[in-house]
């Protein structure tokens, strides 16, 4: 029974610690943990630096030349360019499961053009069978859905834009 409370206190602390890299916006960080003399935990979380993915999507997808120009003459068109630097984002706290809805079958929690309020549950990521909902950072419109469900998703990555 012990096992169980101390896994559930390392997805809290493994949370914690994606907390940290994200607040002093660093790219990795890596932990141990010692219990007992053969029960440890060795974390390692790491995440993309956003300005890295830009140049890439560039220079690997030379044809659509458009997009990468078309974010300079109108700001409005900077979305295709790169979600994670709009200012609307909505990124993942954690690697996972993204699932739209509380259960299979059941009515997604948002879609595009849904109203949402600070708080209200966008999604839900799971997480070493933990599933987390993830709540609107603050009120507004959602535009866009970047995810799909029971897609995986990484550490930073966008789920969806609310503006």
């Amino acid at each position: 029974m012990g096992n169980k409370t101390s896994q559930d206190s390392d997805v809290s602390f493994i949370q914690a610690l994606a907390e940290l890299l994200r607040a002093n916006d660093l790219t990795e960080l890596q932990v141990k943990r010692d219990y007992a003399e053969n029960d440890s935990l060795n974390v390692r979380v790491s995440r993309h630096v956003q300005m890295a993915p830009q140049p890439q999507q560039a220079m690997v997808a030379g044809a659509p030349a458009p997009m990468t120009s078309a974010p300079m003459a109108a700001p409005a068109a900077s979305m295709p360019a790169d979600p994670a630097s709009h200012p609307g984002a909505v990124t993942s706290p954690m690697v996972g499961t993204v699932y739209m809805a509380a259960e299979p079958g059941a009515a997604a929690f948002v879609a595009t053009g849904t109203q949402v309020k600070e708080g209200d549950t966008l999604l839900i990521i799971e997480a070493m069978k933990t599933m987390n909902h993830i709540p609107a950072p603050r009120a507004g419109t959602v535009k866009r859905i970047l995810v799909e469900d029971g897609g995986p998703v990484e550490f930073g990555a966008p789920l969806m834009i609310i503006e």
